[in-house]
């Protein structure tokens, strides 16, 4: 799935850098907030897919004595970093649209509808790549965010480019930028809410805790379940911890064996990690305290 992941970040990334300076030359010819807006947009994007591309490079290389979960931290810092990263975009560009709804300036239609034209054809075909993987990885996630951004972004400058020539309508230009703009601090906001749970190795949002625990004492011989943790490594690695009291320890392995069974089928929590005790540990924990 990373190879994958790579090789669609790579090529969104080159088809983004091409027309990313040519919606930049445009929207300067045209003096359009919104086709400059999307170019700015696309200059994140740049940034954004260079930082995703090599942060599932990095999260591919094997765990080490001092990294012993590896790197796959790397693509929720990316996730992290571009979702920050677009809602910081998206209020400044709502600010430069105040002043420009306040006073008006003249924008040229025909090259902004051009230019946007060409750049939505660029970013459907980008938008298309990415969202084959884009549930799957939260920097993947990211990435289409910041090209479904610019996707939104392309269509309004359209309709500026629209409405200007037909009427006039100059506030439309930074009018469907603030439009935009608020649709993807929304999505992102949300983008970092999730990679923020993961950072804070939050319970996977899919996944009930008490559930899962209530599932665990199902398991025949089980007599009680405590200190059970449940997190996110990375997009789609979750892993479970938890302590197991039996009734009988000469059944200890049937039980391990059934409880991760479970785990993986029911939960998808195939990174286990469980501690069998008997009735009398925590008695003799106590003991051994004293």
């Amino acid at each position: 799935m990373r190879g994958a992941s790579q090789r669609t970040l790579l090529i969104v990334l080159v088809l983004t850098f091409g027309y990313m300076l040519a919606e930049a030359i445009g929207g300067y010819l045209a003096n359009s907030l919104a086709l400059l807006s999307d170019a700015g947009h696309m200059l994140t994007d740049v940034a954004a897919l260079a930082l995703s591309f090599f942060a599932v490079r990095f999260a591919s290389r094997p765990a080490t004595p001092r990294k012993t979960y590896g790197f796959y931290r790397l693509e929720i810092l990316a996730a992290l970093a571009n979702g920050v990263t677009l809602i910081v975009l998206s209020l400044l560009i709502c600010v430069e649209a105040w002043r420009r709804l306040r006073a008006p300036e003249q924008v040229q239609g025909w090259t902004l509808i051009w230019i946007s034209t060409g750049g939505l054809a660029v970013n459907l075909i980008s938008a298309w790549l990415l969202s084959r993987s884009h549930h799957e990885s939260l920097n993947v996630r990211g990435a289409f965010l910041h090209v479904l951004g610019d996707l939104l972004g392309s269509v309004a400058a359209i309709a500026a480019g629209v409405m200007i020539i037909w009427r006039g309508w100059t506030w439309a230009d930074p009018v469907f930028s603030v439009i935009i703009s608020v649709l993807i601090i929304y999505s992102s906001w949300r983008l970092v809410a999730d990679a923020v749970n993961v950072l804070l190795e939050g319970t996977p949002s899919h996944i009930n805790a008490a559930t899962v625990e209530e599932a665990i004492r199902t398991v025949a011989g089980v007599r009680a379940v405590h200190d059970l943790h449940i997190w996110t490594i990375t997009s789609g690695r979750h892993a479970i911890t938890a302590h197991v009291v039996i009734n009988d320890a000469s059944e200890s392995y049937r039980i391990l064996r059934e409880m991760r069974e479970m785990l993986a089928e029911r939960f998808a929590l195939t990174h286990s990690t469980i501690q069998v005790e008997d009735p009398t540990f925590d008695t003799l924990v106590s003991l051994k305290r004293k």
